[in-house]
């Protein structure tokens, strides 16, 4: 059974295994960002390099797709963080050395922006578009010099919103989707013991009327066709 998770972490999780798999032993590891550089194992941290973390930076705008303002676009940033040190000097530490341990931000900042412009990761969210590089770090820690960047990456998805006053109706799980892990994730309020409306009901008939010159008196129509449906895929 598919496990739906929410779209930002379903991008943040597919970011780290396409980086693991493209930077190979450019770096010892990737993995989201779970607050290195702010606590007191900065030393540790830096002796780790080269690495590269993931996080998402946040939603900068989200406007409607369509008049009736059910669905909306978001428009996020992702942020991949690289680094990279050397006992030699800073300027070793951004623009790497001889041995092949000695990779360098400026080669780190190359080969993600490789990697992930243009992606969608299989998932359904607007390919990536290269932003802004900043500095995090330039500087040294004891004897070592180490560099840490920050790289942004922007996408779009899109939002589905519920009807005014309705809440989330219950999930089928035969309806969830194997490819997207985004699909099916109002089962969440199920699980959480959240409000719930009846599920809708299937379709199943169209019924036409024909009036002619107006409804009679008696308000039946004069002549009526009831088309029966199918049943869908889903109720199966």
């Amino acid at each position: 059974m598919v496990t739906p998770v929410p779209i930002i972490t379903a991008v943040e999780n597919a970011m780290v295994d396409r980086l693991k798999r493209g930077l190979g032993q450019m770096v010892r590891q990737v993995s989201t960002y779970g607050g290195e550089f702010d606590d007191d194992g900065l030393a540790d941290v830096v002796r780790n390099l080269p690495a590269a973390w993931v996080t998402f930076g946040g939603v900068r705008k989200t406007s409607a797709v369509d008049a009736r303002r059910k669905s909306w676009k978001a428009e996020g940033t992702f942020i991949v963080m690289v680094g990279a040190y050397s006992v030699r000097s800073e300027a070793a530490s951004r623009q790497g050395g001889a041995r092949m341990g000695e990779v360098g931000t400026n080669m780190l900042i190359w080969a993600v922006r490789r990697l992930l412009a243009q992606q969608d990761l299989s998932l359904p969210i607007q390919e990536f578009a290269p932003g802004a590089v900043r500095t995090l770090f330039n500087t040294k820690l004891q004897r070592d010099a180490f560099s840490v960047f920050a790289l942004e990456f922007h996408t779009a998805w899109i939002e589905h919103a519920l009807a005014g006053h309705a809440f989330p109706q219950p999930v089928d799980p035969a309806t969830v989707v194997a490819s997207d892990p985004t699909c099916g994730l109002d089962a969440l309020f199920a699980l959480y013991k959240g409000q719930l409306d009846p599920a809708t009901p299937d379709l199943t008939a169209v019924e036409l009327n024909t009036f002619v010159n107006g409804a009679p008196e008696s308000g039946l129509p004069l002549a009526q066709d009831i088309v029966t449906l199918p049943p869908s895929q889903e109720s199966k």
